[in-house]
């Protein structure tokens, strides 16, 4: 089995890098950091040229805090969507019978939405404070639609919570959510910071995948890509949603720390709340189970620990 991890070195594709190495594939790696820029339809076709792969993992995206994707809105969409035609492009050229998979964050889904059912997922305007992010995630699954009617190309498309998990960056700004949270507990109680600031209300509600978790379905699916259920977007989802404050208050338990925790109101809350329909997912995957959230957020911090260097 051949397979190309794109952002291989990023935090979910590192993620996926490990568990396929677990699983005795060694998969070919390619990211900006080792000279692969997906803008380049030229390079990349060339490079699918080369190593024909059975799946392309999908894991590249210009994507950061909610802070970030307002303040690099135009950076955001424009690299993504050029991203995004590069590799379809590439892929058409070069290894058409390859399947591709994309993780389309929920940030998709219509930001006055309650509950994320798969059928409703273009049914509402997508939240500002994700415009720029959401809106290529939209486009991704159109542009796979669109290569497949023209080039047969087939995509596999899963609709994830915010992720979290080791291997993401140690800068807040650029982190997703939860980890962001996690590496400021860290760096605060080994600094002795007087105050830990919080972006937000703490009111919003998500729901939270283990990154790992993400990389052992994507196993699943390369073993048997066939199953029914694949054909239209997936949410990969537990039905489950906590506050940001609540989820402050879980990851501050696991801390010594004595400063004082502030909310800086300031900072968007994004849509205010974020949980999947579970439904088609359990019908697909019915025995898939879930790390547990506690040990999810343990190794999170653990992570943190050692790569942060103070």
């Amino acid at each position: 089995m051949k397979v190309v991890v794109f952002g291989a070195n990023g935090f979910v594709g590192s993620n996926v890098v490990e568990v396929l190495r677990e699983n005795g594939v060694e998969p070919v790696q390619a990211s900006r950091s080792t000279g692969l820029d997906l803008r380049d339809t030229k390079q990349v076709t060339e490079f699918l040229a080369q190593h024909r792969p059975r799946f392309v993992v999908n894991c590249a995206a210009h994507v950061g805090s909610l802070n970030y994707v307002t303040e690099q809105a135009a950076t955001v969409i424009a690299d993504n969507t050029r991203m995004i035609m590069g590799m379809y492009e590439a892929v058409a050229a070069a290894c058409p019978q390859a399947i591709v998979i994309n993780p389309l964050a929920n940030c998709a889904y219509p930001g006055a939405a309650e509950s994320y059912r798969e059928d409703e997922w273009w049914n509402g305007h997508i939240h500002r404070s994700v415009l720029a992010y959401g809106s290529t995630r939209r486009l991704l699954w159109t542009v796979a639609e669109s290569f497949q009617m023209q080039y047969a190309v087939r995509s596999i498309n899963l609709l994830t919570p915010n992720m979290y998990g080791p291997y993401d960056s140690t800068d807040p700004n650029k982190a997703h959510a939860l980890n962001a949270l996690v590496s400021k507990f860290v760096k605060a109680e080994k600094i002795k910071q007087t105050e830990l600031p919080i972006w937000g209300t703490g009111v919003a509600v998500r729901e939270w995948l283990y990154a790992r978790d993400f990389a052992r379905l994507l196993w699943e699916i390369m073993l048997i890509p066939d199953r029914a259920g694949l054909e239209q977007p997936l949410n990969v989802a537990q039905n489950d949603g906590l506050s940001v404050k609540e989820l402050v208050d879980i990851i501050q338990s696991k801390f010594d720390y004595q400063g004082k925790v502030v909310w800086d109101h300031s900072k968007p809350d994004g849509a205010p709340k974020k949980v999947m329909d579970d439904t088609r997912f359990r019908r697909v995957f019915p025995d898939f189970k879930f790390t547990d959230f506690e040990q999810g957020i343990a190794n999170t911090i653990a992570y943190y620990e050692s790569v942060f260097p103070y």
